[in-house]
């Protein structure tokens, strides 16, 4: 794993491109590490993650499953935490996509808050071409992109997703040439830095929270804008509303 500072945003990369970045037990480790020392940082106010090499990530690492339930769970858990941390956690979190996402990948992909993919990437929920279900979130995260009847298709055929029609079904949000996709999520994670961090947490807790139904999400609402309106990032977005400035948000 490797960590790049670019002012308020921290570069998170997937590092081992001999491996297609499939993930082993250590990796998950390291991951979930950085994102919970990402997560506690003040001074970070978005991540981009991404992967060395010509793909972001190939999923896990298939020599180091193992059919004992111990290791499983283990190996399992882990990759729950990471979906957790980025899909709960308060700091924005931007994936960039070169060569594609496949399997696990696909599920890091989609537990971003932003995906940016090169124009050739491909995309695909491959779990069932080794015999297994897909996992790591997936079946909560794909259809709050795509939608519950695509996210089946995709999830039963694991067929490849280009870029192209990604962008076109949500599966992810900006298409852009190849070589290009960690540039722009940078550009767009400077862009969610410079917002407030305490609205960009609440923004993600409600869209987050299990219960999706009308009457819990205007609770939600009414329970966040009134921290919000009792805090620092309101008053100086308020104040530099009313002297035509930009805001300089303090943050939680």
């Amino acid at each position: 794993m490797l960590r790049e500072e670019h002012g308020t945003v921290r570069l998170l990369r997937l590092n081992r491109p001999d491996r297609r970045n499939a993930l082993d037990l250590p990796d998950r480790e390291l991951l979930l590490e950085e994102l919970t020392s990402a997560e506690a940082d003040p001074a970070v106010r978005a991540v981009v993650l991404t992967g060395a090499g010509e793909i972001f990530s190939a999923g896990g690492d298939i020599r180091s499953m193992s059919p004992d339930p111990e290791v499983a769970h283990r190996r399992l858990g882990l990759m729950n935490d990471i979906a957790r941390a980025m899909v709960t956690g308060g700091t924005p979190i931007v994936v960039a996509v070169e060569g594609g996402a496949f399997g696990g990948g696909l599920s890091l992909a989609c537990a971003g808050d932003l995906v940016v993919a090169g124009r050739s990437a491909r995309f695909a929920a491959s779990f069932v071409k080794i015999g297994l279900v897909p996992d790591s979130g997936l079946f909560y995260l794909l259809p709050r992109r795509v939608g519950a009847g695509r996210a089946r298709e995709l999830m039963l055929t694991a067929r490849a997703v280009t870029a192209e029609e990604g962008e076109r079904i949500g599966l992810l949000d900006v298409v852009v040439d190849d070589g290009d996709a960690v540039d722009r999520a940078l550009a767009l994670a400077a862009d969610l830095a410079a917002g407030s961090p305490a609205t960009t947490a609440g923004v993600k807790q409600i869209l987050a929270q299990t219960d999706q139904s009308l009457d819990a999400v205007l609770d939600s609402e009414e329970r966040v804008q009134v921290q919000l309106l009792a805090g620092a990032d309101f008053a100086e977005g308020r104040a530099a509303f009313l002297e035509r400035r930009s805001p300089a948000f303090p943050g939680a």
